[in-house]
This record gives structure tokens, sequence and C-alpha cells, in this order.
């Protein structure tokens, strides 16, 4: 289905190549895997899925992801490159709504979740934000996500970042190190972290290339080292599996527990639960997450037992599309009834006016 048309903007001429960005990015990364699972004979065909925000009124966007498949059991490995994808690209707007706070959010949101637990997951998210004020800036976020860390992997990672990002890479990579730290588990979901928020230079189009120059350069090394990772694997051993399991679990709870971005689209509209929470791996452990909750901090202790309750009485427990529409709800009705709870969300140095008034972009 073909994306909606992207709405003339009344005060915000960033919205239109901002758009043209995120959709060139959707596009290089799509191809790119497409390109690795050709090269180690893992066929990969993501199919595109459109949603509208407010029956199209204020927008919409396309998700190119796997479909919702549910297959295997204990120990299944799938025959694909991929267990899960969902690569978004949004663009949502409030013209006509004067007493919001956020005026437009441009965005292209992106998950890799290889099958073998050798590939690294990848996160990445650039978007475009414009406030009823007309202020605005950017958000660039990207990070690594092994189930089995490997240090030239981790280190080739950082490097790019560092040299993509020039002076700002230092204050990215703290900021990432804060926003993705699970103090309830005492470590961090990912092993390279890179986040700008609000990014505003003065400089609309330099900006626009550091957003561009970033998406492309992080889409180019994560190919480069998924090839590397997956190309000429044995079969991955139970050991690897069972990390691999263990840490999809980690993921998920940091994802549902903690993301403020997660947060904000899921509560401001029921629109898109699949794909705000594309991000999340297809199987989990149920045991291992039940686990977890003792250790959360009052009331999320009450968000993970009820998450619990809501994925399938399985091992390995499967995450449809079904179940994310239950997780989805769980996680509404938690902060309807524990708003205070918010703030015990991940922050980096800045929490960005599209969270702090839930008008998330997709």
């Amino acid at each position: 289905m073909p994306t909606p048309p992207l709405e003339p903007a009344r005060d915000d001429p960033g919205r239109a190549p901002a758009r043209a960005l995120v959709t060139s990015l959707q596009a290089r990364l799509v191809a790119r895997l497409e390109e690795v699972g050709s090269r180690v004979g893992l066929p990969l065909q993501l199919s595109p899925r459109s949603w509208q925000r407010d029956e199209g009124r204020h927008g919409g966007g396309t998700r190119l992801g796997l479909r919702d498949t549910d297959h295997g059991g204990p120990g299944f490995l799938g025959p694909g490159l991929l267990q899960r994808a969902s690569v978004n690209i949004s663009s949502v707007f409030y013209d006509d709504v004067p007493d919001r706070a956020l005026a437009s959010a441009t965005a292209l949101s992106a998950i890799v979740h290889p099958e073998h637990p050798r590939g690294p997951s990848l996160h990445m998210h650039i978007s475009w934000t414009v406030r009823r004020d007309g202020t605005g800036g950017w958000r660039i976020m990207a990070d690594l996500n092994p189930s089995l860390p490997d240090a030239a992997q981790t280190a080739s990672f950082r490097a790019t970042l560092a040299s993509l990002a020039g002076p700002l890479a230092a204050a990215a990579a703290e900021n990432g190190d804060r926003y993705f730290f699970i103090p309830a588990l005492d470590r961090h979901r990912g092993v390279a972290h890179f986040y700008l928020e609000g990014h505003d230079s003065g400089h609309f189009q330099a900006d626009l290339a550091l957003a561009r120059r970033v998406g492309e350069g992080v889409i180019d090394r994560y190919a480069a080292l998924l090839l590397r990772a997956v190309e000429g694997a044995p079969p991955p051993s139970v050991a690897e599996r069972q990390a691999q399991l263990a840490y999809h679990t980690l993921y998920l709870f940091q994802v549902l527990t903690l993301d403020r971005g997660t947060t904000s689209g899921l509560m401001i509209h029921g629109d898109n639960d699949v794909g705000i929470l594309g991000s999340l791996p297809a199987r989990v452990d149920r045991e291992l997450l039940a686990s977890w909750a003792g250790r959360a901090p009052a009331p999320q202790d009450a968000l993970v037992r009820a998450l619990v309750q809501a994925l399938p009485e399985l091992q390995p427990s499967l995450v449809s599309d079904e179940t994310k529409g239950r997780l989805a709800q769980v996680v509404r009705e938690h902060y309807r009834a524990y708003p205070e709870a918010l703030e015990l969300q991940a922050r980096g140095a800045v929490v960005p006016p599209t969270v702090a008034n839930h008008g998330g972009g997709g």
C-alpha cells in the first residue's frame, strides 16, 4: 500500500527534506539487508504495510517488515536471514490542532534482529520534529545490540560512529550510554550507543547533512558486520541460541519498561501498536522475564508481571502481532494507573518535548 501523501507544511520548511531523507534511508537499509541475504543464500523479502494517524487527518507512514509467522518452537532456526525486522517511516502533523505542543514529526525508526545468534541486532532512529513555537531539532540514535558480544564488532561500530559525528560523537555516546542503561539489571542494552536529542546547530542544511551521514554510514557499517558474522557461520549451538533468547528477553524488558519513545507512541494513540512494538524480538523467555519482576522498582514490578501474563505460556514465548496488541494495552493501562511511573523511564541529557507531551511520531 502506498504511503499517505505528505501534506503541505504550514510553518515547517524542513518537513519535506526530512521526509526525503528518511525515505531514502529506508530504501538503503532494505537494499543492504537484501544484499546480505543474497550473498549468504538466505532470501529476504520485507513487505510494506501502511498506517494512518487519525484516519489520515494527521499523517501516517509505511512500515517494511517481515510477515508475522509465529513459526517454530524451542531451538528452531528460521529459514531466512532475519528473525524480525521493522523499517518504518512516518510523517505526522497537527496543523489543525493549535493547542498541541508538537507541530510535526518526520521519522525513520528501524530495528533488525538476525536469526543467527552471531548476527548482532541494530536499532536506528532519525527524526526531525517541530514544536508549536516553530523551533525544531533532530533526534539521531543508533545502537548495536549483539546477543553474543564481539570485541571487533563493537570496536568497528564505535569507530564508525566517531568518524561520522566528529566532535559530537563523545557526547552522543555518553548520552546513549545513559539512555540504554537498565538499572534493575545493572547493565546496558547493547554495546555501542549514539544518541543526539534536540540537535539544532542553527544551520538546517548542515544538520540535515549530519543526519544523512550518520544514517547512511551506520547502515553500511551494520550490513558489513552482519555479513561478516553470518557468512559461512556454522549452525548455532544450543548455548548460542539460549544466549540469544536471554538477550532478546532483556531487549523486550528495556523497551516495555524503560523506553520513553515507545511509551509515548502507545499512550497517545492506538493506530500503530504493531509498528511501535516492531522492535520486539520474535521469541523471548517468559520465565526469565518473570524472574526480573522482583528486581524492578514499584510500580514497575507490577508492569513486568502484567507483561508476563500477556505473553503466551510457551517456551520460548512467541511475540506475534496479536501478542503485541496485548502488550501495548498492558503498557497503556499501567501508565494510566501510575502516571508517576513515567519518571522511572530512561532519559538522556534532554527529555524531548515529543515524549514529555506524549506526541511520538509513530
